[in-house]
């Protein structure tokens, strides 16, 4: 049952808002603090404005709960700028009602558990090559590494081998317009109309031009494949034999949306959750040693498989933790229909409710000391288990993150293949982080290998 947020004298108070700019000087110069700063001074319902949007932020985690599940019946998908919807077009992400029940019908079947077993192998020969290059002593560009290497699993299971050799262009184009999508977001550009033409917005347009023309060549050479008879496994082709009710496949424009949305779903976030993964492990000998002992006792050296994932509850409890402390999507919101509520209250239509995972991750009531690296706080047996909701790095209800599944198996299995190896040492300060489209670090995160046993 949802508990009903109570009423007290002074419970509507938030903070004080600029004529047309609302609070968007506070929420551009640091959003992240800016909603921890809302949890901690006004409570757990606060009003807020970004422009003329008139918002409201939830921090309990039932709230957070029923908004994610109301999304798609009392309220909407929120509209997040030009440059998001520049970048993911109509996808599954972005499409509502009856258009994104067609989407996730259609691409739900290419990420379900079963298919992910099959792209496992891939995961670890990616990461077992990139073992292979390393060498003790060396120094890396974590971020940098973990990128290249999800980027290869993203584009040998999305796209095949077709793809091989367009890594580049394809990551560049991709790491511009997330830059320039946060940038936006947090900006007075967000409200300009799409007509109006900025140097951030010209270059996320050339960003975008190569992501198509990259796709748009892939999507050929697969219907090429597929006319010549040959049969693949990669989730593009899952995609292209796809079929709605009406028997109807994804249209040209839906197959490049839906791949633009499963390649950040399945590159992005990992890449990031890796990179503050092992920084967080630098930093917690007895969390790094007890992932050597899981490893050593499970996998005894040889490389491992999916059926492994289940064996490695530590190891996946980093990954949980990880997730915690800096979830890739950081900002959940949605706008208010005709009749809606949310903890026994009336939302009036168009409010937009927000939710942050990343301030609910990090408040003490649900998670004590929330600033420490702990991944026992998701033992089996954890004294104080963690309440429903408080935790939804990838979202949650009908719109969840469909490639969460893919994402998790895939951090743990790369976390098995590196940490039976190599330590990474990042060194006792944290990166500051960037909030894009997903959470990414703002400078470079540095570390020197050293052997797993001195």
């Amino acid at each position: 049952m949802t508990a009903t947020l109570p009423t007290p004298a002074g419970a509507e108070r938030g903070p004080r808002q600029w004529p047309l700019l609302g609070n968007l000087p506070a929420f551009a110069r640091d959003p992240l603090a800016f909603f921890e700063s809302l949890r901690d001074e006004y409570g757990d319902w606060v009003p807020w404005a970004l422009g003329p949007q008139r918002n409201v932020l939830v921090s309990r985690p039932e709230h957070a709960g029923e908004l994610l599940g109301a999304v798609e019946s009392t309220f909407r998908p929120t509209e997040l700028g030009w440059a998001f919807r520049k970048l993911l077009g109509n996808g599954v992400v972005v499409a509502t009602g009856d258009d994104w029940r067609r989407k996730r019908a259609l691409v739900q079947p290419a990420v379900r558990p079963r298919q992910v077993r099959t792209y496992a192998a891939t995961m670890v020969e990616c990461a077992d090559v990139l073992a292979r290059s390393w060498a003790q002593g060396d120094r890396i560009d974590v971020h940098r590494e973990m990128a290249g290497l999800t980027q290869r699993i993203a584009v040998r299971t999305l796209f095949g081998s077709d793809a091989t050799g367009r890594e580049a262009p394809i990551s560049a184009a991709m790491a511009t317009a997330q830059h320039e999508l946060g940038m936006e977001f947090r900006g007075v550009t967000l409200f300009l109309p799409p007509w109006v033409q900025t140097p951030g917005r010209r270059r996320m347009r050339a960003a975008v031009a190569v992501l198509d023309r990259e796709i748009e060549l892939v999507i050929r050479e697969h219907e090429a494949a597929g006319a010549a008879g040959e049969e693949r496994d990669d989730l593009l082709s899952r995609l292209l034999a796809a079929r709605d009710e009406q028997g109807l496949p994804l249209s040209r424009t839906e197959l490049r949306d839906e791949s633009i949305t499963l390649y950040i779903g399945g590159h992005e976030t990992t890449s990031t959750t890796l990179t503050w993964a092992w920084q967080l492990l630098s930093g917690a000998p007895r969390a790094r040693e007890r992932l050597t002992e899981e490893l050593d006792r499970v996998l005894g050296g040889r490389l491992p498989s999916y059926e492994d994932h289940a064996r490695l509850p530590w190891t996946q409890q980093v990954v949980k933790e990880a997730l915690r402390i800096y979830p890739p999507i950081w900002l959940i919101s949605a706008v208010a229909g005709e009749g809606a509520s949310l903890g026994g209250r009336a939302v009036p239509a168009g409010t937009a409710v927000w939710t942050s995972p990343w301030s609910v991750h990090r408040d003490a009531r649900w998670f004590p000391d929330p600033e420490a690296f702990r991944p026992e706080r998701w033992d089996a047996d954890a004294p104080q288990p963690v309440p429903e909701h408080a935790w939804f790095p990838f979202g949650g209800g009908p719109r969840a993150c469909l490639g969460a599944r893919f994402a998790l198996v895939e951090a743990a299995l790369v976390l098995a293949v590196l940490g039976q190896r190599f330590h990474l040492d990042t060194g006792a300060v944290p990166a500051k982080v960037f909030p894009g489209l997903t959470l990414q670090p703002a400078e470079s995160v540095l570390a020197t290998l050293r052997p797993v046993r001195a």
